[in-house]
């Protein structure tokens, strides 16, 4: 285990956001003024900007600010977040009456729109899904999601591509891949990895690593040479069928939630597949841009209608010269 003990070995946890060194060393940054944790999502300082600090107090009374971002001063982000949904889950299992999302939001201290957002992001469902799995008389007898915990320790190796959809990163398990994320902003992908799994040990880099990206970026650009790829799905029972059965969606083709409902059997469950598909965090590996409306219309996608669209027109147009 590293121990931080020398300013090569900070500066290399600062340079993979290594979640891990929290809490053992502060890191100032001369040309904003502001001092960070080791696993700030910010962008990477240059070093000779760079000093360290034991503490945060140290860091202040030295004349630095703390930074807005990270907060370092102040329990994480993800810690914050998880204690609030945390006491918003015991609120929906206790009370008689399940809590409208105002009472939900305001335990938690925030909006509506913020909290049903962190909602989803920790437990993976919305509040109203999570309360129907719950409290059985509200209506779904269905294996109940639970929040996430917390306290389990896995290690999380994650890497980062371009491509010309935007930023993609692909973050694996000793299971397999268990997210592969589109964005705009590299460092805000990495960010969002690094506080939804706050006590995983997450840590960047790695040629294995670096042949997924180059694996998932190479379809993006070019899906005819596929992507078979081994997957960590992380859900209900009920949301792995759903994913199962995009996953058999062939290249050019395209299916409505109906039509996923009926291959699982379950018909009537469309609302549910729905719900399933924007659960899914591992885009283009379980292909839920080839699920479209009834009338065939674009429906919702997780990183945007833009590059559904065109992952979309790529696949079709390899499935027409194939004819």
């Amino acid at each position: 285990m590293t121990s931080f003990s020398n300013d090569d070995d900070r500066w290399a946890a600062v340079v993979r956001r290594d979640q891990g060194a929290a809490g053992t060393f502060y890191y100032s940054v001369l040309t904003t003024g502001v001092y960070c944790r080791p696993g700030c999502a910010a962008r990477l300082p240059r070093r000779e900007n760079v000093s360290f600090y034991s503490s945060c107090e140290s860091a202040e009374k030295a004349g630095w600010r703390a930074c807005k971002r990270c907060r370092p001063n102040e329990p994480p982000l993800a810690e914050r977040r998880a204690a609030a949904v945390s006491l918003a889950c015991k609120l929906i299992e206790t009370s008689e009456e399940m809590p409208n999302l105002d009472v939900l939001a305001d335990s938690a201290g925030m909006s509506r729109f913020h909290f049903h957002r962190v909602f989803r992001l920790v437990t993976g469902v919305t509040p109203k899904v999570y309360a129907a799995a719950r409290r059985p008389q509200l209506g779904s007898s269905a294996r109940a999601p639970v929040c996430r915990s917390a306290s389990e320790r896995e290690l999380i190796r994650y890497g980062v591509g371009q491509s010309s959809l935007g930023a993609v990163l692909v973050a694996s398990t000793d299971k397999g891949i268990f997210t592969i994320q589109f964005g705009d902003d590299p460092d805000g992908l990495v960010g969002e990895l690094q506080d939804r799994y706050f006590k995983a040990e997450v840590s960047g880099g790695g040629e294995d690593l670096d042949r997924l990206v180059a694996k998932v970026v190479g379809f993006i650009e070019v899906p005819r040479q596929g992507l078979d790829l081994p997957l960590d799905m992380r859900g209900t029972a009920f949301q792995r069928r759903v994913w199962q059965a995009i996953r058999e969606i062939s290249m050019g083709s395209t299916c409505s939630y109906s039509d996923i409902a009926r291959r699982i059997g379950m018909p009537k469950a469309v609302r549910a597949v729905s719900q399933a598909c924007m659960s899914n965090m591992i885009a283009v590996a379980i292909p839920c841009h080839r699920i479209v409306r009834t009338d065939g219309a674009l429906s919702n996608y997780r990183w945007g209608v833009r590059r559904k669209r065109a992952l979309l027109e790529r696949e079709s147009s390899i499935d027409q010269s194939m004819r």
